[in-house]
């Protein structure tokens, strides 16, 4: 079957994906940040809080299962409509059972990528948000695997 454009540009983007870079993270050190009594209003400025509650540790807020969670750096824009973008870090937990409709890190015939995983009798979808990308129909024919299911995104803002 001879591959369109969009197709080849579909496949050349998704081996972007397989360059994600994967890190354990370093729970050895507590990093306590203060936190701001209230919440942050996005609408109207209300007066700030003359207090702080109890500090926070980002390793025990976003890790919650140490020996299975992994930080992985994202390549690529197929994820953009769930506003996971190109060097994103993804906080990763292997011990989650996926789910349909979860957002995971998937290993499909030899490379990684970030998809939202539509479950079905017999096979899976994987599912990018950005419309420039293409549903990947995986089923026994392929290697696949979900390695781990995304609980958290991290963002820097330039």
């Amino acid at each position: 079957m001879k591959k369109d454009k969009r197709d080849a540009d579909n496949e050349m983007n998704e081996k972007k994906n397989k360059t994600l870079t994967f890190h354990a993270p370093d729970l050895t050190t507590r990093q306590e940040l203060p936190v701001a009594g209230s919440t942050v209003r996005a609408g109207f400025p209300s007066p700030a809080d003359d207090f702080l509650d109890a500090p926070l540790d980002l390793n025990r807020e976003l890790v919650h299962n140490p020996a299975s969670t992994f930080f992985v750096r994202v390549a690529g824009d197929s994820m953009a409509g769930d506003g996971i973008g190109d060097g994103d870090l993804l906080i990763v937990d292997r011990a989650v059972d996926p789910y349909d409709g979860c957002i995971a890190v998937c290993y499909v015939d030899g490379e990684f990528t970030v998809k939202r995983v539509r479950l079905e009798k017999g096979c899976a979808w994987l599912m990018p948000s950005n419309p420039k990308y293409r549903p990947l129909r995986v089923d026994a024919g392929n290697e696949f695997l979900i390695w781990g299911v995304v609980r958290h995104v991290i963002k820097s803002f330039k």
